[in-house]
């Protein structure tokens, strides 16, 4: 730092004059430019931050079941007419309280929680969970690279369970602030790694300000709910995706109309909006959303020589299951085994950034650990893939003829109807139950050039307009509207 813009701060000793030589000088950092202030915001004060947390400590501890059951015994005593009603009002706090564990019910709201009125007309936070993939992560990243793009201005800030921020610099040099999952911890309860949350949440929003606030998510946590229900100036939005399972049992009502909005991207069957109606939220629907456009696809020369694979060759790409959901050894095994018996097949295969190494090896096979793989997809004569949902969207987007493997034992994702419409379009093929004859004949089917032109043809009628540039190009209306 130029001498010119330090300070000299010399502190006195009580009683006698000292000389010069006896000051004490220490060096203290000049105060932020006021243009810069203007532009990335004032960091908040120590004190402010400090009496926000006490304020939350305040709510908790006004919430807690031994301060309210401790609260109507008293208020019972005081006034004793009222214990003659003790037991069934204890009954009614009991029933309260374990709906609130379990989010079927809100916690109480107290007159003590302050709104934060100062917003940032053009910030965003986005909260993507990881589940057993990329999916809630990658939704949110593309709609936050198409806000950055459209409009510079925008701060978006991830807050995420997701390890994986390096990502997040290489797709937009987003700010990021990464809690780990509650399972990462050794013993850790849920009460704790909510309130946790919440702590991390109420930071960052009193330091960003943001008028907008976005989860994807499959369930909603307590401490995000408890934190987002303090603020009203913020908009609050849900990304939930469909194609769910039949007999998965609803969200609480309580922890959905905690949102304002909620975002219902499409997928490849019909999506049902009937049980929309209930909730309080507004319902947003838009196209299936991809984190990439073609034009951002390498070109297959360029891919196979980053693949190290040559380019006169048939070359297969194969990626089974999200991470480390379930047991998919023998299917890879089976599907291995079966595209080495052609001799100028390579194969591709997909490891999750997530997941454990897979442990195989062959003259044949480059194992790729990279996000995301769609852009190698112009290299790839075919596809053997699981039916999640951002690899059966980009595999039809960029016409990947694929022989999809639909995952039966994810909890809500129903792979098998997701996948079985393109099937009916003749646009991929899928195999429900995997033996190795069943898999030899669809890899055989594959192997014939005719038949993946066709299937191209047949992809190309499912193509639609990027589910990520709709919703960017709403959400920046709603932010110059505001």
């Amino acid at each position: 730092m130029d001498k010119k813009k330090r300070k000299r701060v010399i502190r006195k000793s009580s009683g006698k004059k000292e000389s010069h030589a006896g000051e004490i000088t220490k060096t203290i950092k000049s105060k932020i430019p006021e243009k810069d202030q203007n532009k990335y915001g004032k960091v908040p004060k120590k004190s402010n931050l400090e009496i926000e947390k006490y304020k939350r400590e305040l709510r908790r501890t006004r919430n807690s079941a031994s301060f309210r059951i401790g609260n109507l015994i008293i208020n019972s005593f005081v006034k004793p007419w009222k214990i003659i009603f003790l037991p069934f009002k204890l009954i009614q706090m009991s029933w309260e309280l374990a709906s609130e564990r379990l989010g079927i019910k809100n916690p109480p709201i107290h007159d003590s929680i302050v709104e934060n009125n100062e917003i940032d007309k053009k910030s965003i936070v986005v909260f993507p969970t990881n589940g057993v993939g990329f999916g809630h992560f990658t939704r949110i990243l593309a709609i936050a690279k198409r806000i950055k793009k459209k409009d510079s201005k925008i701060e978006i800030i991830f807050f995420t369970t997701m390890p994986t921020l390096h990502i997040l610099k290489e797709q937009g040099n987003f700010v990021a602030y990464h809690i780990p999952g509650r399972k990462k911890f050794n013993n850790m309860d849920a009460k704790t790694w909510n309130t946790l949350t919440e702590e991390f949440m109420e930071n960052i929003f009193t330091i960003h300000r943001p008028n907008y606030f976005i989860f994807d998510g499959a369930f909603p946590y307590r401490g995000m709910l408890n934190s987002i229900s303090n603020h009203s100036e913020i908009k609050k939005f849900w990304l939930r995706r469909g194609t769910l399972k039949k007999g998965i049992s609803k969200t609480p009502l309580d922890s959905i109309n905690n949102f304002d909005y909620i975002i219902r991207p499409k997928d490849s069957i019909e999506l049902d909006l009937s049980s929309e109606e209930e909730y309080n939220p507004d319902l947003i629907t838009c196209n299936p959303i991809l984190l990439l456009d073609e034009d951002e696809l390498m070109d297959r020369d360029a891919a196979c020589v980053r693949l190290g694979v040559p380019e006169d060759s048939i070359i297969v790409y194969v990626q089974l299951g999200a991470g480390n959901i379930n047991d998919i050894d023998s299917e890879i095994g089976m599907t291995l085994e079966i595209l080495n018996k052609y001799e100028n097949t390579f194969v591709v295969l997909g490891e999750s950034m997530i997941g454990d190494r897979l442990n195989v090896y062959g003259e044949r096979i480059r194992i790729i650990r990279d996000y995301p793989n769609s852009r190698f997809f112009k290299a790839f004569d075919f596809a053997i893939m699981a039916a999640g949902y951002n690899s059966f969207h980009e595999a039809v987007q960029f016409s990947l003829p694929t022989i999809f493997y639909p995952n039966m034992d994810t909890g809500q994702d129903d792979q098998l109807a997701r996948a079985k419409v393109a099937e009916d379009v003749g646009a991929m093929v899928v195999l429900k139950k995997r033996t190795k004859n069943k898999i030899a004949a669809a890899i055989d089917r594959l192997h014939d050039n005719d038949v993946r032109k066709r299937m191209k043809k047949k992809a190309a009628l499912l193509h639609s307009e990027n589910g990520a540039e709709q919703i960017a190009k709403y959400l920046i209306g709603m932010i110059n509207d505001s």
